[in-house]
């Protein structure tokens, strides 16, 4: 996971556009005004557009890595958007400006023998960087990758030179990716990466949870996936480890509500567990995790919480804020 404390990256970049033969997607590619490098990154991160009226929307690198210059953002517009996706295709052209936070890395691209990714419309966006780079390491690949049409399928043209090792599945020529095919045979070398549309989450979740071993599954999400929690909302006090002070997170209240109405800076932007802005150390107590961004080892190791939406198993927590 990213350091949520270190000091991150922000600044005004200048916009270059191209709409990719897909429907409803724009590419954005994200300079300095003045060519310099921009903070490197893995493939797996996301960076932020802090839009106007308040509206702050992470997107998927989906760029060259060894590229210093650029940043490149893949962008759907989504006929129900609150507003993001509708800013950035309507006034975001060739030549605007942005403010930009970031890179920030929630989804970890870890070493492995073998990798299935699994993709659904849009969410091919972070996988793009995966594959290039499992396929310069010599790894074995697979990429799933569906979509309601093959002109909705962004960036065909940059995986046509892979070949077979890219399974297309437009759902208007062969359905719904053959998830009992590719998910089969469980295997202790190889890793799933998966981002869509939550019914693709869910399916490839179920699959992996009922055979594959711990941990070989990695997930991201556009929107909040289930929140179990594994406790009905209690009130519990909060320690904060700068200042000692204790604040009391009443039921229905956030963390990160309670903690800035006490005045106490934290940063957050999704405020619903799926972006990893607020992600904050745990020094005591143990978290009652309902974000959509740990893994399941993460989030049993009890070293850090979304304070947007976890709360406490425990009557106090000692946070470093």
């Amino acid at each position: 996971m990213s350091e949520p404390t270190r000091p991150e990256y922000e600044d005004e970049l200048v916009v270059a556009r191209r709409d990719v033969a897909a429907d409803g997607v724009a590419a954005l590619t994200l300079r300095r005004p003045d060519g310099a490098p921009l903070p490197p990154w893995r493939p797996g991160a996301h960076v932020e557009l802090l839009l106007e009226d308040g509206l702050v929307r992470p997107y998927s690198l989906c760029g060259d890595p060894g590229d210093p210059t650029a940043w490149r953002i893949g962008v759907l517009r989504v006929p129900e958007s609150r507003g993001g996706s509708a800013h950035v295709h309507d006034k975001l052209t060739q030549g605007a400006a942005v403010r930009v936070r970031g890179p920030r890395d929630t989804f970890g691209f870890r070493p492995a023998r073998r990798y299935l990714f699994v993709a659904g419309g849009i969410g091919i966006t972070p996988l793009l960087p995966m594959v290039a780079e499992a396929h310069a390491a010599g790894a074995g690949w697979r990429l799933v990758y569906g979509g309601r049409s093959r002109s909705s399928m962004a960036f065909l043209d940059e995986l046509a030179p892979y070949g077979p090792a890219v399974d297309l599945y437009p759902q208007d020529e062969r359905g719904l990716p053959d998830l009992a095919r590719h998910l089969a045979a469980p295997d202790p070398d190889t890793l799933v990466y998966c981002c869509g549309p939550e019914p693709l989450l869910a399916a490839v979740t179920e699959r992996c949870a009922a055979a594959w071993p711990a941990g070989a599954l990695r997930t991201e999400r556009f929107r909040p996936g289930s929140r179990p929690g594994t406790a009905a909302d209690a009130p519990f006090d909060v320690v904060l480890s700068a200042s000692g002070r204790t604040l009391r997170v009443e039921p229905g209240r956030t963390v990160l509500e309670t903690v800035r109405e006490a005045g106490i800076a934290a940063p957050s932007s999704c405020a619903e567990g799926i972006c990893g802005t607020c992600e904050t150390e745990v020094l005591a107590g143990e978290p009652d995790h309902r974000d959509s961004v740990l893994g399941a080892e993460e989030k049993a190791s009890g070293e850090t919480m979304m304070i947007c939406v976890s709360r406490s198993l425990s009557p106090r927590l000692v946070l470093d804020l």
